[in-house]
């Protein structure tokens, strides 16, 4: 069988099975795939699917972008956006509105950048100036107004 060109992806996914110490019997069980598939993968004979690599990283404990970009599903620069919105909405100290506008102003710089979104349809008209502003405008936000969540709360 001819190899693919995901030995990148295959030596990447066996160095962090060797860091988790696992073993492929184990990460196979682990993420619901066979054994001889996974060992394919891992040599660079077959080339997974973005659901066999999402239950792999999530096996694994990594970044399930990490695995589409070395499969060359998703290019880096997707992998960037994907995970900065990621992280802006995990953050627990910042309630939801807070994450919308960061979101908002994160979209409207790279339109200024002449980087498209995945989703633009989400970043209202204006400039990341104009959004800044207009959160400025707000004011402070306090723990007795509908909305917040945030850290403040009293």
């Amino acid at each position: 069988m001819a190899s693919l060109n995901v030995g990148n992806l295959g030596e990447y996914l066996r160095e962090q099975r060797r860091t988790a110490q696992l073993s492929l019997r184990q990460l196979a069980d682990a993420a619901g795939v066979s054994n001889p598939y996974l060992s394919q993968i891992e040599r660079g004979l077959r080339k997974p699917s973005a659901e066999v690599l999402q239950q792999v990283a999530k096996a694994l404990r990594i970044s399930a972008e990490t695995l589409y970009v070395r499969a060359g599903i998703l290019d880096e620069q997707e992998r960037d956006e994907l995970e900065t919105r990621a992280v802006i909405l995990a953050d627990p100290s910042i309630n939801e509105r807070q994450k919308q506008v960061l979101l908002q102003i994160y979209e409207s710089f790279r339109k200024e950048n002449g980087l498209e979104a995945a989703d633009a349809a989400d970043v209202p008209e204006g400039t990341a100036q104009d959004i800044a502003l207009d959160t400025a405008a707000d004011g402070p936000r306090t723990a007795d107004e509908p909305g917040d969540a945030g850290p403040n709360t009293k």
